[in-house]
C-alpha cells in the first residue's frame, strides 16, 4: 500500500549507518517523465537538450558516500534501468550529454508497491538489477497491522514536526496516544504525519 512509511524507514536505515554524516536524498521514479528522470539522478550537460542552459549535478553525485531512496523503482524506464545496474555494478554514473563516466559511492535503497519479481517475469523489469537491488528485503506492512508502531511514529514525526514549523509544542498526552491507537488509519503513516503536521501548525 502507499504511505506505508517506506521512506521513514530508509531514513533511519540511513541515520543508524555508517553513511549517517553523509547526505540521505529521495525521488521518486513515478513523479518524472523517463527524461528528466535520467537528468534528475545522473545530471547533464550544458545544451545537452533544450532547456538544459547549465550544467546540473545529479543526485547520485550529490549524495556521493551517503545514501539515495529510489520510491516507485518499478517505474524505470529501460535506459534507467541500465544507468542504474552500471551505478551497482561499477559505481559509476555519466551525466546526460557527457561521454565521461565519473566514479559514486552510493547505497540505494529502493522501494515500490508492486512485485517487482512478477514485473521481470513481465520482462518490465530487468532481472540482473532486481537481483543487484534484492540484497536485503522489508516488507512494510499497512499501518493498521501494526498499531504497536503508532506511539513511537507519531512520537517521532512530531519531533520532525516542531523542528520544520519551528514551533515549541508540548509531547503528546495519553489521551493523544489512545486516540490516535484507535484509527485504523487507510492513509497509513502518510496521514498519521499530516494530521501530526496539521496539529502543530494549528
Amino acid at each position: 500500500e502507499t504511505g506505508t512509511g517506506k521512506e521513514l524507514a530508509a531514513r533511519a536505515i540511513h541515520y543508524n549507518s555508517t553513511r549517517k554524516d553523509q547526505r540521505f536524498l529521495s525521488q521518486n521514479c513515478a513523479a518524472l517523465s523517463p527524461e528528466l528522470l535520467q537528468s534528475e539522478l545522473f545530471g547533464h550537460k550544458k545544451g545537452a537538450f533544450t532547456g538544459a542552459t547549465e550544467n546540473h549535478i545529479g543526485i547520485f553525485e550529490e549524495a556521493n558516500e551517503g545514501t539515495v531512496f529510489l520510491d516507485e523503482i518499478a517505474d524505470a524506464s529501460p535506459q534507467l534501468q541500465r544507468s542504474l545496474l552500471r551505478v551497482l555494478q561499477e559505481g559509476e554514473v555519466r551525466r546526460v550529454g557527457e561521454t565521461e563516466d565519473r566514479a559514486v559511492d552510493v547505497r540505494i535503497i529502493a522501494a515500490t508497491n508492486r512485485d517487482l519479481k512478477q514485473e521481470v517475469e513481465k520482462g518490465s523489469f530487468r532481472e540482473d538489477l532486481y537481483y543487484r537491488l534484492d540484497v536485503i528485503q522489508i516488507n512494510m506492512p499497512p499501518l493498521r497491522e501494526r498499531m504497536e508502531d503508532v506511539p513511537l511514529l507519531a512520537k517521532h514525526l512530531l519531533i520532525r514536526a516542531r523542528e520544520d514549523a519551528n514551533k515549541s509544542v508540548g509531547e503528546l498526552t495519553v489521551g493523544a496516544i489512545k486516540a490516535l491507537t484507535s484509527h485504523d488509519w487507510p492513509g497509513n503513516v502518510r496521514e498519521l504525519e499530516n494530521k501530526i503536521r496539521r496539529a502543530v501548525v494549528l
